[in-house]
């Protein structure tokens, strides 16, 4: 048989295996209670209602989880972004005595070995003695320090790639090593920035712990925790759940549709030659 039609094959069923739980959450979504539980159960035929969305998003609190969810995963993401571009560069760019920046980048790699689990109980101390239980400052906080590891290590990849001689242009030209890095560095690592915000944006709109730990009101909840508060003691409500997480979907993709182009690596590759 011919080995490209297997190859076709094994990748329309890891699709297939991929998407069906999608799929399933959707029709969840759009389904009425009884076919949720009709033996067995309607794939395609049956009739669609949107009661679900309609109960999720006007008669629950679901639309305001979603606000918070946005705010909280834009904000911190900017922030790691920032922070962590900066840090990562100064670590790529500068050499440090006794061998000070490796052992930084290997401190920063080690904060993300710990389990999160782990610091969920210092975290919510520290919020509470700070005020900041129940607020999105806290989440913010929480995510921006959870991603900087991240960015850093990714951004540094990317900085090492880029040719020195352009930075040392530019400095001859008399810019300042900040306008060089915004300037002439940034533009090249593009893919980096756009790969590094879709990986900490898609962390921060899924997370959970944390924010079932410091949040429990309405006004400071994200999605995850909300669409979590649906599975009571007495009921399940599958097409809530269903529906705000076919929602939930829609933001995430858009952004990394409108990033996709910027995700392919190697940009400054061949900049300077010889």
């Amino acid at each position: 048989m011919n080995r490209g039609f297997l190859k076709y094959v094994a990748v329309t069923v890891a699709v297939v295996a991929a998407l069906a739980p999608v799929y399933w959450m959707f029709t969840i979504s759009l389904k009425s209670e009884v076919d949720h539980f009709a033996v067995p159960p309607p794939w395609f035929s049956f009739t669609p209602t949107l009661e679900h969305y309609y109960d999720a998003f006007v008669t629950r609190s679901f639309g305001q989880y979603l606000i918070t969810s946005a705010i909280v995963a834009v904000i911190s993401t900017l922030c790691a972004l920032v922070i962590g571009t900066l840090a990562a560069y100064a670590l790529a760019r500068f050499r440090l005595p006794y061998d000070l920046d490796r052992k930084l980048s290997l401190w920063i790699l080690s904060t993300r070995m710990f389990p999160a689990i782990v610091t969920a109980v210092p975290l919510f101390l520290m919020m509470r003695d700070l005020r900041l239980l129940n607020t999105k400052a806290a989440l913010i906080i929480v995510y921006t320090a959870f991603n900087l590891p991240f960015v850093v290590w990714m951004m540094r990849g990317f900085f090492d790639e880029v040719p020195r001689d352009l930075e040392e242009a530019a400095l001859v030209d008399g810019d300042s090593r900040l306008g060089a890095l915004v300037r002439v560095v940034l533009p090249l690592v593009t893919p980096g920035l756009a790969a590094t915000a879709v990986f900490c944006l898609i962390v921060s709109w899924n997370e959970f712990l944390f924010a079932l730990v410091l949040t429990q009101t309405d006004a400071s909840m994200t999605l995850p925790v909300g669409i979590a508060g649906r599975v009571t003691q007495y009921e399940i409500k599958w097409g809530v759940m269903s529906a705000a997480g076919a929602v939930a979907i829609v933001p995430i993709l858009v952004f990394a549709m409108a990033m996709q182009k910027y995700l392919v690596r190697g940009l400054s590759l061949g900049a300077v030659k010889g």
